[in-house]
């Protein structure tokens, strides 16, 4: 398997920094051979893809980017805390929170955004357990946040 760094180069996609915190906590904890990352917001280079809710303001096609983001922003979390995303044995688990409209029932399409990264970077090893959830408001109007649990050597 190649390195997933390089699936990401290409997909003409790479690492951000990893994000600033915007309360007390900090981006990943590892515990045994389980990492857990806090919940990561669609931030790219220090500021959000988009704000609002999806079904209103924001398109399910940019929520999607957004869970894509989260998810890259995730991963950096992940690097940072094991030091080489080779070291990831296996994404176990992915939660997508939406900021959705109460009308909107697509919030399994936009986590996907999220969840086709990790099949792309990880291969089968990034096949995992999963849930999309709707929520009324998410920090800083964001409309989605992606937390993940993954598994290390």
């Amino acid at each position: 398997m190649s390195h997933p760094e390089e699936n990401l180069a290409a997909l003409g996609l790479k690492l951000p920094d990893v994000a600033k915190p915007v309360a007390a906590y900090v981006p990943a904890v590892r515990t045994g051979n389980l990492v857990y990352t806090s919940g990561q917001l669609p931030l790219r280079e220090g500021a959000l893809i988009a704000t609002g809710k999806v079904g209103g303001e924001v398109t399910p096609e940019v929520a999607a980017e957004c869970a894509q983001q989260c998810a890259l922003n995730a991963l950096a979390a992940v690097k940072a805390e094991i030091g080489d995303l080779a070291n990831v044995k296996r994404v176990v688990k992915a939660v997508a929170f939406i900021a959705s409209t109460p009308d909107f029932t697509g919030q399994p399409q936009v986590a996907n955004g999220a969840s086709e990264l990790f099949g792309q970077v990880f291969a089968e090893a990034g096949q995992h357990a999963r849930s999309a959830v709707g929520v009324p408001v998410l920090p800083l109007d964001a409309p989605v946040e992606v937390e993940l649990i993954v598994e290390v050597n």
